[in-house]
């Protein structure tokens, strides 16, 4: 592996022009592709299979007109009016009017026809049925439905409500803030402004190149509107990560006298072997996300999974070209006028030797704090995001509290029974059994005979719940009624449960029951990547279990400010509630694929320095010294491009944005380059232990550049220079 990264390294740097007229025209096509073919995304979270989508692909065949998004128009008197007033009244008529103009729209039902006024006459809903489902909508559309806000008047309040979203989530200058830190954090660590341009621009263009490619396969697949937001994060993430460690081992190098292109070389061969491998790990648990068979998640996982390979290759590739521009102006300028002198150690030497002097309370009390952060995981809820969800002030977070406060928060996720059978006879009979059946669940409020098709032999049953959509007693609810209906239906009759509530259950199921086969495979993929790299079966094993210590101290913190509130209103969460349904699986993938970027990037070190003839310990403190700052600055600019996307109002990537923020520093920190360090000390040589029938059979990569020591001796340790 490290030769053959070797002569890609040196070929780079010595037909860097052509390398970087290559990936000019893969970026100029790819951005040509995007604009001219492009798609749009969607915010489709439906699961093939379940009973809530096989009855929504039943409506779409048997009753067209309900199978598209339905959404809801709250309509309120001013204070100490009801809608009978007569120009309250005549308000009411003039936007349901407006609302059956809007484009896309099948019809709109006041709430005079539908009885759907509250108890005090001052609140009603107006219904609205879509033609297509949410997410095909076109963009005016949706915009055309939320501008409907611009009706009220002193007369009527009017906010369209429902989970028609106009578009993905808007992330505004959040980004620029987390590349802005990470800019101060390159120029800090390199003390060279061309240096830390150089990796941001090699970083820009990764992500560019792989969110074009994103946006041009939406016009053949369906990608999630949060999946371009996950790229964009992990884009800009790693690729400043893996360019800022390949830069590091070269200015290293550089300094200590080696001649450049040889220095381009090896650091691609070395650092280069460690970016390859930590970057599969992260490709491998993105892609993963496909094992899942959830259509969203894994479209979501493939897009960043791409997005990270994308990085991977502008690293071995297009950097070693763009050190070859610059040349020694990678190096600080004090450094370049002066000739290679012994280095001092720093913070890392001295905090390794710490670490290691006093190794078993270090790993006890760091697995007890960790222990104590993940207790609030066992209260973990999950639920698809509603109107509670909405940020404050937005249509559908105004709309969800109208409707709530004025007929109780189940009036915002109405339960919808499809009953169908061969002849109208028969299906009338069965809604008079569902109806009567569902009147008798505890948590039922109202249980409505809704529309049919043609011939009547499809009928809806609509169920108002007494809790929210995303409360545990409606997910409770769900099951009672499946459970309480199934048995009605017999021979060529069936009864579904479906609409956004049970839509959302459904998928908060399915994708818990996956996480056991979705880790098992993953976290079995990277242990023997990592025991291919590594040649240890401990080091794999030790890494493993250091991120269950991390995801654990990482959705307990998440559960505790997102979902119990605490500290909350410091992020803009007034309204805690049940995390996201794919949030669990998603921080896992993305997690253990950068946690494993630190483990490799610090144990890869470790192992050259063992293999070079070097005793554990020191092996370790020296590992560990040498990759501190490049370790701790690849995690603050991790962490600070993903803390930028907290900023957003969207609640998924609010969470998301903090949940790998609190990940990154924990695993950094705490896990990779304070227990790491601690437990390769308790196990000695031990760590390195590798089985000698296991060592015949498994292929060497030669990850630490052992080779490429023996052909041509690099220069001793004490003649490096620090400039990292």
């Amino acid at each position: 592996m490290a030769n053959l990264l070797y002569r890609l390294g040196r070929f780079s740097y010595q037909r860097r022009r052509l390398v970087a007229a290559i990936w000019t025209f893969v970026l100029v096509l790819l951005g040509v592709g995007a604009l001219t073919l492009g798609g749009q995304t969607s915010n489709t979270f439906s699961i093939p299979g379940t009973e809530s989508q096989r009855a929504l692909d039943a409506l779409a065949k048997d009753l067209p007109a309900a199978s598209g998004a339905s959404a809801t128009v709250v309509v309120k008197a001013p204070a100490g009016k009801t809608l009978t007033d007569p120009a309250v009244k005549a308000a009411v008529g003039a936007t349901v009017a407006k609302v059956n103009q809007l484009p896309e729209v099948v019809g709109a039902v006041d709430p005079f026809t539908s009885k759907a006024i509250s108890p005090d006459g001052a609140t009603g809903l107006i219904s609205v049925q879509f033609a297509k489902p949410a997410d095909e909508l076109a963009k005016t559309s949706t915009e055309a439905y939320d501008h409907l806000k611009a009706l009220s008047s002193g007369d009527l309040q009017v906010v369209p409500g429902g989970q028609i979203v106009g578009g993905p989530p808007e992330i505004g200058s959040t980004e620029v803030i987390g590349v802005a830190i990470a800019a101060v954090v390159l120029v800090v660590t390199f003390g060279s402004l061309v240096a830390a341009g150089m990796t941001l621009l090699t970083a820009l263009i990764g992500v560019l190149a792989g969110m074009a490619g994103l946006f041009l396969i939406t016009s053949v697949v369906d990608v999630s509107s949060t999946a371009p937001i996950l790229a964009l994060m992990l884009g800009l993430a790693v690729g400043i990560d893996y360019a800022l460690f390949i830069s590091s081992r070269h200015r290293t190098q550089l300094a200590a006298g080696m001649d450049e292109e040889e220095s381009v070389a090896r650091a691609t061969a070395t650092a280069g072997s460690a970016v390859l491998f930590a970057g599969a790990t992260v490709v491998i648990a993105l892609a993963g996300l496909s094992l899942v068979g959830v259509p969203f998640l894994t479209a979501m996982g493939l897009a960043a999974a791409a997005t990270v390979l994308t990085a991977v290759l502008v690293a071995l590739t297009l950097l070693p070209a763009m050190l070859g521009f610059i040349g020694r102006r990678v190096l600080p300028r004090k450094v370049r006028k002066t000739a290679a002198t012994p280095a001092t150690e720093g913070f890392g030497f001295r905090w390794a030797r710490l670490v290691t002097r006093f190794r078993i309370p270090v790993v006890a009390v760091g697995i007890i704090g960790l222990g104590v952060l993940s207790i609030p995981t066992q209260d973990m809820r999950l639920a698809l995001p509603d109107g509670a969800s909405a940020a404050a002030g937005t249509n559908q977070r105004v709309a969800y509290d109208l409707a709530a406060a004025a007929f109780g928060p189940g009036s915002n996720g109405p339960l919808v029974v499809v009953v169908k059978s061969d002849s109208a006879a028969t299906t009338g009979g069965l809604v008079e059994q569902v109806t009567a059946k569902s009147k008798g669940l505890k948590d039922v409020v109202a249980v409505t005979p809704g529309p049919g098709n043609a011939d009547g032999s499809t009928r809806l049953v609509s169920v108002i719940p007494a809790s929210g959509p995303a409360s545990e007693q409606t997910a409770d609810l769900v099951k009672d009624l499946r459970t309480a209906v199934h048995p009605l239906a017999s021979g060529d009759a069936s009864i579904s449960i479906t609409g956004n509530t049970a839509v959302g259950v459904d998928v908060s199921n399915k994708l818990t029951s996956a996480l056991p086969t979705y880790l098992l495979v993953v976290i079995g993929l990277s242990f023997l990547l990592l025991l291919l790299a590594f040649r240890s079966v401990l080091v794999p094993l030790k890494a493993t279990l250091g991120f269950l210590l991390t995801i654990g101290a990482t959705f307990g913190i998440t559960v505790g400010v997102f979902q119990k509130g605490w500290g909350a209103s410091l992020l803009g969460v007034d309204s805690p509630g049940p995390l996201v349904s794919f949030l669990p699986i998603i921080m896992m993938g993305v997690l253990f694929g950068l946690a494993m970027d630190y483990e490799v990037f610090i144990v890869s070190r470790v192992r050259e320095e063992f293999v070079h003839g070097k005793q554990a310990t020191e092996a370790t403190i020296a590992g560990v010294g040498h990759g501190a700052r490049v370790v701790t600055a690849a995690a603050l600019i991790m962490a600070a491009v993903f803390a930028g996307f907290i900023l957003v109002d969207d609640p998924i990537i609010k969470t998301i944005g903090f949940g790998l923020t609190i990940g990154v520093l924990i695993d950094a920190f705490v896990v990779r380059m304070t227990l790491v360090p601690a437990v390769l000390t308790l196990l000695g040589d031990r760590a390195w232990f590798f089985p000698k029938w296991l060592d015949r059979i498994t292929p060497k990569v030669d990850i630490e550049g052992e080779n490429l020591r023996a052909a041509t001796p690099k220069p001793a340790d004490k003649d490096l220079v620090s400039v990292d």
